[in-house]
């Protein structure tokens, strides 16, 4: 519950309301999304456009009830009648929505303010109602907690549950005759087609009265209540766990202290070792209408969608976790914790009103959006394969079905990860949409071993799942045969088919013994009649060349370019760091840009993308046109890089490559590095 500001005749009046909303027993597997002050025809055609194709189970939509008149947010928590018009929309508007909504397949979640009735001494509502305090259309005086107290002490359930919150007087939902009026509301709703509720304020109701209401209900619609328990109080969350699920604020408070100000390595267990509820009870959010205007729980380190970059990546963790009903917030921008919402609507013919000064629509930014989906494909897969870099750099698998890296830091990420995912090309979602087999984004290759590639840049994100898996391997690259194979000791010299990841890139990993034999080649057509080695050990191979040696123990990831016909063998190091690589420092000279070009490194590791332009990795303009980047490449390792430049946005516009032959660089076994080159 949190504390809003209302003018009543001349003075100022503090009063509290929150909102939240219901849930299904198979929560962990949907979404929902909160369309704040959004009004019905709005709704209904984001249902049919957005949501709906998108995967959203539901829409939480601001109360439908009639409210006081005035344009602050908080108006819509104080109800004057039951009546179905509001700021949203009239009845027939309510009704169309719901209609559509349910066709386009996402269900409506009605916010149901019953505590209380509007403060004030009276007036007229939103739909024409006249009113005076404890006197409303549906209500009288008789119907109201007697005699009338205040909320004064937390300690105590009695006065937390029948006095007034802040001015807004108390119903006496323990009355029968309450109880029946409010659920013919409800009624009202679900006999639309309602499918859901989330009951304001239910921290103020006993569980008991509750229970009264609900048993009054037609149909099972379900039912999430906001109860505000940070410990310490009378009443506490776990007394409303046979009504519904929970609002769990402790959630919201604490993923945002850890994307804000800890290091996302601590996230590795989150949910009930924190102290939470279970998570088949709880409804879970990064932030909540309440919250990010600095009221309930979470104080200064609630993230809102003023947070840019960190907020989409708490919501990404958010969706990609598996624990309790989350639900995407959709705001609109305020710089003032009262403010209504804006006046124009969000849908204008086949353009929406987006992302600017008004309405923000985080759940339509791409990689919120497409973890929806991720959530789905996941369902049921427990988290494994853990991995962090001590601090804001995190990775995890759901296990057999997706694997999520966040990179929380300034400088790329770049690892492979043994995924435990099948063999494929898949569409990273956070940087496209999977449409008609086809990735609008990155990809990521999973080789045979289940073992992938990343290079993720500072404040991103990647995640990957079945259902965006492309069939063929291919991922539409160019290449000089039509397949590649290794061989060495680490099979006993079988033909292991290679994985085309970039143009003319092919990648496997392969595990090799302690022995000072082991060694390795490339093989064409898989039957020795065309082959590649490396007499020169110069990281070029050649037709014929000698075998490859293995120097050290351990699982390797080889590239081989069938263009260049270099190649590399790097070897996979745990622990995230330290062992097994090397900083190095690249420089690229004369590197003039056009506006919105970059330029970038690439090269034959993964960590420099595989050749992959899209992968490469960009650098600064420390003293332009002179561009710097400090980079992680493998200890002991021949590479082939080059310096390039295109457009930051798209990485096929404006590609331009440094001229000449490929440059050399012989990493050190430990230390540092540096390597430059001129366009």
């Amino acid at each position: 519950m949190l504390a809003q500001s209302i003018k009543r005749g001349g003075g100022l009046l503090t009063l509290a309301c929150s909102l939240f909303l219901g849930m299904p027993g198979e929560a962990q597997a949907q979404t929902y999304v909160h369309l704040f002050e959004w009004r019905w025809p709005d709704v209904a055609r984001e249902c049919e456009t957005f949501l709906g194709p998108k995967g959203y189970t539901a829409v939480q939509v601001s109360p439908p009830n009639e409210h006081i008149s005035g344009s602050e947010w908080w108006g819509r928590y104080q109800p004057v009648s039951y009546k179905l018009d509001s700021r949203g929309g009239s009845r027939a508007q309510f009704i169309d929505m719901v209609q559509r909504c349910n066709a386009a397949g996402v269900a409506i979640y009605a916010d149901l303010v019953i505590n209380h009735t509007a403060a004030g001494t009276g007036g007229t509502g939103s739909g024409g109602s006249t009113w005076s305090n404890r006197r409303h259309p549906m209500f009288g005086p008789q119907d109201y907690h007697s005699p009338i107290c205040s909320i004064s002490n937390y300690q105590d359930a009695y006065n937390v549950q029948s006095c007034d919150l802040v001015g807004l007087p108390d119903l006496n939902t323990g009355s029968s005759t309450v109880q029946q009026t409010i659920a013919n509301y409800v009624n009202d709703l679900t006999a639309i087609g309602v499918k859901g509720f989330r009951i304001d304020a239910a921290k103020h109701m006993s569980a008991g009265d509750l229970s009264g209401i609900r048993g009054r209900f037609t149909g099972s619609p379900y039912v999430f209540l906001e109860v505000i328990d940070l410990g310490g109080e009378a009443v506490t969350a776990s007394q409303y766990f046979g009504l519904g699920t929970v609002t769990e604020f402790k959630y919201s408070a604490n993923i945002g202290t850890q994307f804000k100000a800890g290091q996302l390595k601590n996230l590795n267990a989150f949910g009930e070792s924190w102290g939470f509820m279970g998570g088949d009870k709880a409804v879970v959010f990064t932030d909540n209408h309440d919250n990010q205007r600095g009221h309930g729980a979470g104080g200064a380190n609630v993230l809102t969608y003023k947070d840019g970059g960190l907020y989409t990546l708490a919501n990404v963790f958010m969706l990609g976790w598996p624990y309790g009903y989350p639900q995407v917030m959709s705001s609109y921008a305020f710089s003032n914790s009262d403010v209504g919402p804006p006046g124009s609507n969000v849908h204008n013919g086949s353009s929406v009103d987006c992302f600017g000064g008004t309405w923000q629509c985080e759940h339509r930014r791409q990689a919120i959006a497409n973890m929806v989906t991720f959530r789905k494909a996941t369902q049921g897969a427990p988290v494994s394969r853990w991995w962090d870099n001590g601090n804001n750099q995190v990775a995890f698998a759901r296990t057999g079905k997706g694997f999520v890296v966040i990179n929380r830091e300034g400088g790329t990420l770049s690892r492979t990860f043994a995924t435990g995912l099948p063999a494929g090309t898949y569409c990273n979602i956070v940087t496209g949409d999977f449409v008609n087999n086809a990735c609008t984004g990155s990809t990521v290759t999973v080789d045979a071993s289940g073992n992938a590639a990343f290079n993720v840049p500072g404040m991103t994100a990647a995640a990957i799942h079945i259902n965006a898996k492309g069939t063929g391997g291919g991922g539409g690259y160019t290449k000089t045969y039509p397949q590649v194979y290794f061989r060495g000791t680490a099979n006993n010299w079988g033909a292991t088919a290679m994985t085309l990841v970039a143009n003319n890139t092919w990648r496997t990993t392969a595990t090799f013994g302690a022995t000072t034999t082991e060694r390795f080649k490339f093989d064409i057509y898989g039957d020795w009649t065309l082959n590649f080695g490396d007499t020169q050990r110069d990281g070029i191979a050649e037709s014929g060349g000698g075998d490859i040696p293995i120097a050290q123990a351990g699982t390797y990831t080889l590239t081989f370019n069938d263009s260049t016909l270099a190649y590399t063998a790097q070897r996979d190091s745990s622990g995230g760091g330290g062992t097994g690589t090397v900083a190095v420092t690249f420089t690229c000279n004369n590197g003039t840009t056009a506006a919105g070009q970059s330029v970038y490194v690439a090269g034959s590791v993964s960590a420099l993308g595989s050749w992959a332009p899209a992968s490469a990795i960009k650098l600064s303009p420390t003293s332009y046109p002179t561009w710097t980047g400090t980079i992680t490449l493998p200890a002991s390792t021949a590479v082939q890089w080059k310096c390039l430049k295109h457009n930051e946005t798209d990485a096929t516009q404006g590609l331009q490559w440094q001229g000449g032959a490929n440059n050399a660089l012989s990493t050190p076994a430990t230390g540092t590095a540096s390597a430059s080159a001129s366009f």
